[in-house]
């Protein structure tokens, strides 16, 4: 697998070096054996080289992943960092009050535990708001990525204090990578977000209101065929498929939401 990745990168006329050292590496992270096949087949949704690529991220960086749930992300992230960078997974709390979250957090453990050669540098830090807001050292991490989050944290009404607790791990120049649902810019944002979808204004407001200055968009993650109302907001779509067999053929024809990639620097 490594040699075909490597012979089709010089073949668009990468150098031999820079495939192997900077590309590669990635790659070999993506197509990891610690990665179920179910977990592969969404990429076609999600595009996780070419998201991370746009964030800059790379594999001597100190990065968090901010609520990484059962951390899709993570089996990337964590190979690609462990032996030149750091990974901080900002989880739910032990003491959480929600079943989800504890459940949600003791499979996440689970998951690093049972494979300690590819997850045992991956450092476990605690994201609750209001409660818990330190999500790594201050001004340390060069980026946070945070993935379908910001709908959950405006539903809690903890979007504007998470967003100054990445701002606060981050160190001056460093970035933040938002992936999140995105609503259309012709209907009132639902400050509640009850559907799953956030508007780009809404997200970019959030930040700039924490300090953050807008960087750059992304349409790698867009899906043109998702209308956006469904009887069960975002969830209607895969994965979660909430209304199961019901018209199960045509939402999967439609694929996974419609997604905003935003990314924003915290000033020098």
């Amino acid at each position: 697998m490594e040699k075909f990745l490597l012979a089709l990168l010089l073949a668009t006329g990468i150098s031999s070096a820079q495939a192997t050292e900077d590309v590669t590496s990635l790659q070999r992270a993506i197509a990891g054996k610690q990665r179920s096949a179910e977990h592969k087949d969404r990429d076609k949704y999600r595009h996780p080289q070419q998201t991370l690529e746009f964030f800059d991220v790379k594999d001597t960086m100190t990065v968090v992943e901010v609520w990484p749930g059962e951390g899709w992300y993570t089996e990337i992230l964590a190979p690609y960092l462990k032996d030149k960078g750091k990974l901080y997974a900002a989880h739910f709390s032990v003491d959480a009050d929600q079943p989800y979250f504890k459940k949600n957090l003791q499979a996440f453990v689970k998951k690093i535990k049972s494979q300690p050669k590819v997850y045992g540098k991956v450092e476990l830090t605690v994201l609750q708001p209001p409660k818990y807001l330190q999500i790594a050292p201050d001004g340390l991490a060069d980026r946070v990525l945070t993935f379908r989050n910001v709908h959950n944290w405006m539903k809690s009404d903890q979007a504007a204090a998470v967003f100054n607790a990445m701002y606060k791990a981050l160190k001056p120049g460093g970035i933040l990578g938002v992936v999140e649902h995105r609503s259309t810019a012709l209907k009132q944002q639902d400050t509640k977000a009850e559907s799953g979808y956030v508007s780009e204004d809404y997200v970019i407001a959030l930040a700039r209101n924490a300090g953050f200055e807008f960087l750059g968009k992304s349409e790698i993650n867009a899906n043109k065929k998702d209308t956006k109302n469904y009887p069960e907001g975002v969830w209607t779509l895969p994965p979660a498929l909430k209304l199961k067999n019901k018209d199960r053929k045509k939402y999967l024809a439609i694929g996974e939401s419609d997604r905003m990639t935003i990314k924003f620097i915290k000033p020098h």
